[in-house]
């Protein structure tokens, strides 16, 4: 304290300056109109950049609800779409339930932890068993592309079974003349942005460029597009650059297939003379 009072006492000129000065201009504004007024436009400036740099703070700092909002969103319109898209066009249908109709729902979820380097890559999302997941439920990017299928559930989280994983085949087709193969990664190349398509049968035309879709098997709906074919193989293979960038996923669709159980069961009956 006492050192406090000197350091007053020695520069108390300046601090008499400081309060004199800033008394002066509080009398010049208060008793001049024109002063007065540039003040307070100068004020106002100030303030209101000073709340705009603020609301951009703020916006910037929910970006993530946001996100999770729209990508919420865009679930529940690609589900409608879907239904949408299959109703017979050539008659007039009213759709008045849509989501229980449907074969497949989309549930959003948001990645938390990936994998591209690694031969077998995992992804971790944010949903779990309590949000409906289930093992073997295949899932998609918000653009376009496949991602792979759940692998493991826990009542919050889940892991899934990359694409970019030796295990997971996906059936797919030519889009231009329905050939169907077989979507494999890591076959020799280990590039996150290619794939490859095998056992197109060889009577079909497959060029550049073709588009490769989802054939409608293994949880997919059909007409997810994968990818575009790059290069034809020696051995008869195509390599195919694909749509879904691994390296950026932040958000991804759950496929929910409400006909899966009664086709895993249907196709894993074995007839009489087979036991």
């Amino acid at each position: 304290m006492r050192n406090l009072w000197i350091f007053i006492s020695r520069y108390n000129a300046f601090f008499f300056f400081i309060i004199f000065f800033i008394i002066g201009i509080i009398l010049t504004i208060k008793n001049n109109a024109y002063q007065r007024s540039v003040t307070l436009n100068s004020t106002n400036e100030v303030v209101g950049s000073a709340y705009e740099r603020l609301n951009v703070l703020k916006r910037y700092l929910n970006l993530g609800q946001v996100n999770d909002s729209l990508a919420n969103e865009n679930a529940k319109l690609k589900t409608e779409l879907l239904a949408l898209k299959e109703v017979d066009s050539s008659k007039t249908v009213v759709v008045t339930d849509t989501v229980n109709n449907v074969q497949f729902t989309y549930q959003s979820a948001k990645v938390i932890k990936n994998s591209i380097s690694q031969r077998n890559n995992v992804i971790t999302i944010n949903r779990g068993s309590l949000d409906g997941i289930e093992r073997d439920m295949a899932v998609i990017s918000p653009q376009k592309g496949v991602v792979g299928f759940i692998l493991d559930v826990s009542p919050h989280l889940a892991t899934i079974r990359s694409l970019l994983h030796g295990n997971t085949p996906i059936s797919v087709s030519i889009k231009k003349n329905n050939a169907l193969g077989s979507l494999v990664w890591g076959d020799g190349n280990f590039d996150y942005r290619k794939a490859f398509v095998k056992e197109i049968p060889n009577h079909f035309k497959t060029n550049i460029k073709d588009t490769v879709i989802t054939s409608g098997s293994g949880g997919f709906p059909r007409g997810i597009e994968v990818g575009t074919v790059s290069r034809k193989l020696e051995n008869g293979d195509f390599e195919i650059n694909l749509f879904n960038d691994f390296s950026t996923l932040q958000y991804v669709y759950v496929i929910k297939n409400k006909l899966a159980a009664e086709q895993k069961a249907l196709e894993t009956t074995k007839l009489p003379n087979e036991q």
